[in-house]
Formats: C-alpha cells, sequence, structure tokens
C-alpha cells in the first residue's frame, strides 16, 4: 500500500470590526474555474518524507501567493484526510495581508485534454478574506475542520 500524499499550509485569520476573517485561495486551472463550493482551500502544497511539515508550509506559502510567510504564533490546526485520501497538515497564524498583492505561482498541463495543448494556470486564482460562515460553504469539505479548530481556539 502506498503513503497517502502529504500537504501542509498556513491558515491566516485576523479580527475586524465585522469579526473573525480567513484567508482562503479559490483553486485554479480549468476543472475550479466554475466551481465556488468545495473549490476555496487553505494555502497549501505537497511536501516529502524528508521535509518537516511545518517548513514546507511556509515554502508552500510563498510558492502560492509570492509573498513571504508572515511571523507570529502559529496554532497548530492538527491534520486532516481529505476525500481524495490526501493528508493536510495546517497552522493558523494572525495576520493581515491585501489580497491584490498576492502574485499566485503557476502549474502548467495539457489543456484540452488529449489536445497536446500545454498550458499554464495559476495555483490560485484569486484570494479573499472570508468570514468563517462564509468559508464554512466554499472551502474543501474536509479542510471545514481548521475552521472549527481555529474558532475554538480564538474564543
Amino acid at each position: 500500500m502506498t503513503e497517502p500524499k502529504r500537504s501542509a499550509g498556513l491558515l491566516l485569520f485576523r479580527h475586524t470590526g465585522e469579526g473573525l476573517e480567513v484567508l482562503l485561495g479559490h483553486m485554479g486551472g480549468p476543472f475550479f474555474a466554475k466551481k465556488d463550493a468545495g473549490a476555496w482551500t487553505v494555502p497549501k502544497g505537497e511536501y516529502g518524507p524528508d521535509e518537516p511539515a511545518w517548513e514546507a508550509a511556509r515554502r508552500e506559502f510563498r510558492e502560492e501567493l509570492g509573498l513571504a510567510p508572515p511571523d507570529g504564533e502559529a496554532i497548530e490546526l492538527g491534520e486532516v484526510r481529505q476525500a481524495n485520501g490526501k493528508i493536510v497538515t495546517a497552522w493558523a497564524v494572525e495576520a493581515d495581508l491585501d489580497p491584490a498583492t498576492v502574485e499566485p505561482g503557476v502549474f502548467v498541463m495539457e489543456w484540452p485534454p488529449r489536445s497536446g495543448r500545454i498550458q499554464e494556470f495559476p495555483e490560485l486564482d484569486r484570494v479573499a478574506w472570508l468570514t468563517p460562515d462564509r468559508a464554512r460553504e466554499v472551502i474543501v469539505e474536509a479542510q471545514a475542520a481548521f475552521l472549527d479548530r481555529l474558532a475554538e481556539h480564538t474564543r
């Protein structure tokens, strides 16, 4: 049996006059272009067995958003197993950033399938601050547990 793929990421949060908000990214590429529910994610990425998850989370933040990961207390949110079997580990960090400053990394794939055309797509095609209720409506289902764990910590 093969080991499941692993990803690690950072869930930024901030307190505003409206309450708590979290920063999520909408997955880029043609599969998610017209989807909202289940198409938003903690900025994260895969890592191998020789890289510590915390270091991977910080590296992936930089790769996904094109920005340095914020300093600050890291709140362990643990791990979840997504429907595809991938195990995601996340930390929450209180920070504020302007989504307009994000310069997402890119990936390449053949699109349309079997066309022979290789196209480049952003890892995340948009990033936004969302209330926990709105985030719960659109985040990858298993990752909603991170929202619950953050809410427990910030109460």
